[in-house]
């Protein structure tokens, strides 16, 4: 028998950006409860998006972990955190000799039994190389994308020194979003590029970091992937997304 043992504090909304976060790829996720952090890995079913998302022990109410790994079935948590208000806590904790996660958000105890984790293979992080850039607040990269996806399902991202444009060409219809390098947070761009990527990947992302993120940063280059890094939990939570692009001849 293990000696796997844990019990953590955070804020619902901590949680529940955790969870929604992943849970725009994945169904179950392994959960490594490090000394100082928690991190996680998902690629989704098709490897086409990626998600390393880290969580600083600073960012929980309580940490007490001996290092643990759960494998951990999402809308189970998710439904559990849609119970606790905004500034209720929630008590997570587990003890390999019992075998099962238990939750307590006020009056309500919730017993969870871990997936096998031995099952759920964590991707490697790509590394891209690309010092192209532009960054922007959650809300513009988020809106620009819901005006995106009124008209077709791929969205082309492009930049040069001046300015960032996301846009849509349909049958019929069209749509341009572009924020002159003033009303971004900052913009790196040594030669103008383009790139093509799947909306059906990145509104969920975008939907759920709207109101809840400063800054979204977001790396590419010509036909080249995407990689989009931002936190949450007041710097205490950082995710990387990676995205492959839609290049011609993709079915």
């Amino acid at each position: 028998m293990g000696t796997d043992m844990m019990n953590i504090t955070a804020r619902q909304d901590t949680f529940r950006m955790v969870v929604d976060i992943l849970s725009t790829l994945v169904e179950e996720a392994r959960f490594n409860f490090e000394d100082d952090k928690l991190v996680i890995r998902i690629v989704d079913p098709s490897h086409v998006a990626m998600i390393q998302m880290e969580v600083d022990s600073a960012a929980f109410e309580s940490w007490e972990v001996a290092e643990t790994v759960l494998g951990l079935e999402l809308s189970k948590i998710s439904k559990l955190v849609q119970l606790a208000g905004a500034g209720d806590l929630i008590v997570m904790n587990y003890n390999d000799a019992v075998g099962k996660v238990e939750f307590q958000v006020g009056e309500i105890q919730r017993t969870i039994r871990p997936l096998d984790r031995q099952n759920m293979q964590e991707p490697k992080v790509p590394e891209l190389d690309t010092n192209i850039s532009v960054s922007l607040t959650g809300a513009k990269f988020s809106r620009a994308l819901k005006a995106a996806d009124q008209v077709g399902d791929l969205v082309t991202f492009s930049i040069d020194q001046n300015r960032f444009s996301v846009n849509v060409t349909g049958e019929s219809d069209a749509v341009n979003v572009s924020y002159e390098s003033g009303e971004l947070q900052e913009l790196v761009c040594d030669n103008p590029v383009k790139s093509q990527y799947s909306l059906q990947y990145l509104l969920p992302l975008a939907k759920r970091i709207e109101a809840t993120v400063e800054t979204v940063t977001a790396k590419f280059g010509e036909n080249y992937p995407l990689r989009l890094e931002f936190t949450f939990a007041d710097g205490g939570a950082n995710v990387i997304y990676f995205l492959a692009p839609r290049v011609e001849g993709d079915a």
